[in-house]
């Protein structure tokens, strides 16, 4: 892999954790001056911070990735219906609706004989119709998965502990469940029907 191409990768995770990293600093740091304000302001920098990471996708390659496109229009309508009622609930069940959007779009979309993991990562890898059927519904099933567990963060646990699991809990799964997932994709890449 070339330095330029390390770059790249490098700038897409923090266009990616950004938006998740300015949120949870930003409402650790208020929080100790401003308690019952912090997951607002939070949830202001968070939409702002988005709407930069969608900027900055856009400039670098003319073009928004599809998931960025999603994540801003919940980020903006829960953050929106967040401040304008005053109710930090919205704004938690934003990772709710995220996972549960992805869930039921790969699996709609297999309804009706789509593979949308493959439309999305086909260009990364070459891979059998096989592998990219598993590796969909694998990730649609985690995706229900992870709404369960955000929805038994929101319900059973503090605001403070729920925002911070967004950065410690959320992304540590998604990542180890990528590299669980990472065999099955290295093993047959390059074997495309």
């Amino acid at each position: 892999m070339s330095a330029k191409e390390t770059a790249r990768g490098a700038g897409q995770i923090l266009l990616d954790l950004g938006p998740i990293i300015a949120f949870v600093g930003t409402f650790n740091i208020v929080n100790r001056s401003n308690p019952d304000n912090a997951i607002y302001i939070a949830t202001g920098v968070f939409m702002a911070a988005t709407v930069l990471a969608a900027g900055v996708a856009w400039l670098r390659t003319r073009k928004v990735p599809p998931v960025l496109i999603v994540t801003l229009v919940l980020v903006l309508a829960f953050g929106g219906l967040t401040l304008a009622l005053h109710d930090e609930n919205l704004i938690k069940l934003k990772p709710t609706f995220v996972y549960l959007f992805y869930s039921a779009a790969i699996f709609g979309a297999m309804a009706f004989g789509q593979n949308v993991w493959k439309l999305l990562f086909s260009h990364a890898f070459a891979l059998p119709d096989r592998v990219w059927r598993t590796l969909a519904i694998r990730w649609g099933l985690f995706f229900i998965a992870m709404a369960g567990v955000n929805e038994a963060i929101r319900l059973t646990q503090t605001t403070e502990f729920w925002v911070n699991s967004r950065l410690f809990i959320g992304f540590p799964l998604v990542a180890l469940f990528m590299l669980l997932n990472l065999p099955i994709t290295l093993k047959n890449v390059g074997k495309a029907e």
